[in-house]
């Protein structure tokens, strides 16, 4: 049973049944598990969706349920990178605030507002879907998904003149492309760190691995 928060209006569906939306909380979560008699459950969330990996480790400890946390490894840094690491968006803003003043704005469609305040800079903001929440007001929105090229995010930043980027450090091939971009252009780029996992939680990184575990619990 694979289940998706409904954060994208046209997700790319699995195989097999799939639920779509919220579980209520941590006790919303706990409970289905229990009505759906769940044996194991593979947190494979976005590497941000730092609430819903929280509940999962707290509803399958309070069961006795086995959790593991699939996480796809980080962007590594690489010679001639000029990455900041900051640790949320607030911070990320205020970076922007001060590094530039042409900025594209890669962190999905939730967390925007946080650079609503910052009037005096121009965002190009690309999203799978709309972003929700304040946005900034001198704004570009460009709706599209990955993957990309380099070639083609070569020419999306100097086409807009783009002096700084804002990432997420989701890691994955889909939408790397847009830090070598960076990387051969010489931009900054301000990159967010991932939430911490919960204290003691087992994580691995494919889901080969997650299938191996899944096996073993069997």
């Amino acid at each position: 049973m694979s289940s998706l928060a409904g954060r994208v209006r046209a997700p790319v569906l699995p195989a097999g049944a799939v639920r779509v939306g919220g579980f209520g909380g941590t006790d919303g979560l706990r409970t289905w598990l229990s009505d759906n008699d769940i044996q194991a459950v593979v947190d494979a969330t976005h590497p941000f969706a730092g609430t819903m990996t929280e509940h999962a480790a707290s509803a399958g400890a309070s069961l006795g349920i086995p959790v593991v946390h699939l996480r796809r490894p980080g962007w590594r840094e690489e010679p001639g990178d000029r990455w900041m690491r900051v640790p949320d968006l607030a911070a990320a803003a205020e970076t922007v605030a001060r590094t530039g003043t042409r900025v594209f704005l890669t962190i999905g469609r939730q967390g925007v507002g946080a650079f609503a305040h910052l009037t005096e800079r121009w965002f190009l903001i690309r999203a799978i879907d709309p972003p929700s929440g304040q946005l900034p007001p001198d704004h570009e929105l460009l709706l599209a998904r990955g993957p990309f090229t380099v070639a083609d995010e070569t020419r999306l930043l100097t086409g807009r003149g783009i002096d700084v980027l804002v990432t997420k450090d989701s890691g994955g091939e889909l939408t790397a492309a847009k830090l070598t971009a960076a990387r051969d252009l010489r931009l900054p780029v301000v990159m967010v760190d991932r939430p911490p996992l919960p204290a003691g939680a087992r994580t691995v990184e494919t889901a080969g691995a997650a299938w191996d575990w899944l096996r073993a619990q069997a």
